[in-house]
């Protein structure tokens, strides 16, 4: 499955890896029980909800799509460190250079910033000139969901101010 990722993007969200489901179907975030497109939505960044099969139709809103483990699928904890491709994620991310990257778990934010104690929110490093922020997870296994899903709604003003 390839990179949703074009230059000129508000926005490109960046997981972990691909699920299982995700992998199969060649669709980003597929599992039916996975809130990702419900939140943008919900959020305001995007007037529709869209469906996995479609999500090539967020580049219409600006956004994009892709993950730092681009040779496993599964859920986090079966991801090994080594599938993990900071360096490449980071030249894609100065080439391309989004207003804001999102990193859409705690897990991808602290693989990425090799911080295991990064928060969600809106982080004081940059990639070049895209402003970066880590969201919680929108998996179903995510047991804080209903804690920390003000940080999309954030984003969303962010989004709006710069």
């Amino acid at each position: 499955m390839t990179d949703l990722l074009v230059h000129d993007l508000k926005i490109v969200f960046c997981g972990t890896a691909k699920g299982k489901l995700s992998a199969q179907t060649g669709s980003f975030y597929a599992h039916p029980s996975n809130r990702f497109y419900k939140t943008l939505f919900d959020a305001g960044l995007t007037d529709r909800m869209l469906i996995p099969e479609n999500f090539q139709h967020l580049l219409k809103y600006g956004i994009g799509l892709t993950d730092l483990n681009q040779t496993e699928s599964g859920m986090d904890r079966s991801l090994s460190l080594d599938g993990f491709d900071i360096a490449g994620f980071h030249q894609k991310m100065l080439t391309f250079s989004p207003k804001i990257v999102a990193f859409t778990s705690l897990k991808a934010g602290r693989v990425y910033f090799g911080n295991r104690h990064i928060s969600c929110g809106l982080q004081r490093q940059k990639i070049g000139t895209s402003l970066t922020c880590v969201l919680p997870s929108t998996s179903a296994a995510n047991g804080h969901w209903t804690r920390d899903r003000h940080h999309w709604y954030q984003l969303a003003e962010l989004l709006t101010e710069t």
